[in-house]
């Protein structure tokens, strides 16, 4: 198995980048950073690993936080808990897993694996299953894929505990696990079914890891060299500039563990005299420039700071705010109709027919 060290320097642009790739959503990273910073410094260290050299029956665990990113903020979780949900995994099954992956790159759930595979001593798949962030269960390659949706254990940081042993769907697998969620209070750590190798390898989104990292480190080298920190982005991923402005109202609530709303936009610079508006479900899902729709998922809508480059999560928009908004290409497995049918604009309730910002 070819594994490669992840630097204490990887996780600081991991950290940033996986933020990006978060559109809005995904938890904030930063208290997953100090995680790992707490980690290292004990001495423990990461190592991440290609799918392709998992053996086909190898168990793998799949780590995710599940809940609205506003309380989050509040209720913090740290890595014993993470880990906590896969041992817990572990002693359900009874089987060791042999590596653990992201079920979201995007966000504070693109560093969470690591801190499990700190404590563990397992390597991360460089590899998730949404190449991105998304708000939901069914919401990932594996659902589209139609891989066994179950079991699922939830953890909390008071030590409530729960096992969800069989759920037929997806979809069922969301609303149960949402339902023990939100009577936690909205946030809880999770360990969704496990995967064999050969379904990592077949399903998976591969290269996530790297990829955040790449971003992450192209922002903060522009931060360091005074460069223009979005065009660094647009210079290591193939994506689109849409809008630059600045905010000027957000509806914000959180509700049934989820954080929903919409935040609003004046233009500046080119934008000057045109409106944007971005509705939300944890994450930036149908972008509108003047009544029109001009991105939606599973594009991914990246909100920026446009001084630091740094993304901004729906938890953490406020009125005032430069920021520049830009597109990046989803996965091509969501580009298919079975994908869009999970993740599509009509997934989330809007009742619009998918055109991707990069159609030619």
């Amino acid at each position: 198995m070819n594994r490669r060290d992840i630097t204490e320097d990887d996780i600081e642009s991991l950290a940033v980048g996986a933020w990006v790739l978060g559109t809005g959503g995904g938890g904030n990273p930063y208290l997953s950073l100090l995680n790992m910073r707490v980690l290292y410094r004990e001495g423990k260290r990461v190592q991440l690993i290609d799918a392709g050299d998992l053996a086909d029956d190898a168990y793998v665990a799949v780590i995710a936080g599940m809940g609205a990113p506003l309380v989050g903020i509040e209720r913090l979780t740290d890595h014993r808990v993470f880990t906590r949900a896969a041992v817990l995994m572990e002693e359900h099954t009874r089987r060791r897993f042999d590596a653990v992956m992201g079920m979201e790159i995007g966000g504070g759930n693109g560093v969470r694996p690591l801190m499990v595979a700190a404590n563990l001593g397992i390597p991360v798949v460089d590899s998730d299953t949404m190449g991105r962030a998304y708000p939901e269960a069914q919401m990932t390659s594996v659902a589209v894929g139609n891989l066994k949706p179950c079991p699922m254990t939830v953890v909390d940081v008071r030590g409530l505990e729960a096992v969800v042993e069989t759920v037929p769907t997806w979809k069922w697998a969301e609303r149960v696990g949402r339902k023990i969620v939100v009577e936690y209070g909205s946030t809880a750590s999770t360990c969704q079914p496990p995967r064999t190798g050969a379904e990592v390898k077949t399903w998976g989104i591969h290269g996530t890891t790297t990829k955040a990292i790449a971003i992450g480190r192209a922002v903060r080298e522009a931060q360091r060299t005074h460069d223009d920190p979005v065009a660094a982005i647009l210079a290591v991923e193939p994506g689109k500039l849409l809008y630059r402005g600045k905010v000027v109202d957000v509806e914000r609530r959180a509700t049934e563990g989820f954080l929903r709303g919409v935040a609003r936009f004046e233009g500046m610079e080119d934008w000057r005299g045109s409106a944007m508006q971005i509705n939300f479900q944890n994450e930036w899902i149908v972008a509108q420039r003047d009544g029109e729709p001009v991105a939606m998922s599973p594009d991914l809508i990246c909100v920026l700071d446009s001084v630091s480059g740094e993304a901004v999560g729906t938890e953490t928009i406020r009125y005032g705010q430069r920021v520049t908004v830009i597109a990046l290409p989803g996965p091509d497995i969501f580009l298919t109709p079975e994908g869009l049918a999970h993740v599509g604009p009509r997934a989330f309730g809007y009742d619009l027919e998918f055109r991707s910002v990069f159609a030619s």
